[in-house]
């Protein structure tokens, strides 16, 4: 979805909300939007967050890792002299996320003193009942064994929300990924997880928003 940084998402850009939920925290030193794109870098700025370096070539294109962001803003900020104990990485098309859960991040990357922290939501259908298509186009059970278990009988497990990343600095940068060997979980209540790639996706994000609003 070409634009969808900055695509207006229940009535402003999208990105506008993942700065305005940073801001509200009251913890961050600063709010960098890291990008290549000037157009992003003027909604960015106008919404509260600064655009002190861009992105380059190599990292501009939709096969960069979020890692390779991340790494690149850091060492960037620190050959000026800026180092960090603490950092977040917040993806742009992540309307759904509140200054608790980044407060609650960092908190849970400290008592854990972990190297990464980041938000996670459960799976909306036990995935030990998943299906594959052999060869002959006929299905089958990924974990057979599993086939008499009772759903409520099976293994809770927990998949990446893509809403935001914190990180030990040092430890990260000595490490270089996200996915850490201790790794801690911010759990995140899946109604208010919506991965957006698709027009479907951003119609269906759209109308969970509009439905959080009612309630609240």
């Amino acid at each position: 979805m070409p634009g969808k940084n900055i695509r207006e998402f229940c009535g402003k850009p999208i990105i506008a909300y993942s700065i305005e939920a940073a801001r509200a925290v009251g913890t961050f030193n600063r709010i960098i939007c890291s990008t290549d794109s000037e157009e992003i870098a003027k909604v960015a700025v106008d919404h509260g967050a600064e655009v002190p370096f861009r992105r380059p070539v190599y990292l501009a294109d939709d096969h960069a890792s979020t890692e390779d962001v991340l790494i690149h803003a850091m060492e960037t900020l620190a050959d000026r002299g800026e180092t960090f104990e603490y950092a977040c990485c917040i993806y742009a098309t992540a309307p759904f996320i509140t200054a608790e859960d980044l407060a609650s991040g960092l908190d849970v990357l400290r008592q854990a003193h972990a190297t990464t922290a980041f938000a996670t939501t459960t799976f909306e259908y036990p995935i030990f009942r998943a299906l594959h298509e052999r060869p002959d186009g006929c299905v089958e059970m990924l974990w057979p064994e599993h086939r008499d278990v009772r759903s409520q009988d099976l293994p809770q497990v927990w998949h990446d929300a893509g809403q935001f990343y914190w990180v030990d600095v040092k430890r990260f940068l000595a490490e270089r990924q996200l996915f850490s060997r201790d790794s801690v979980a911010v759990k995140i209540p899946r109604w208010r997880v919506q991965d957006i790639d698709t027009p479907e996706d951003w119609e269906l994000a759209e109308r969970m928003f509009e439905g959080m609003k009612e309630k609240i």
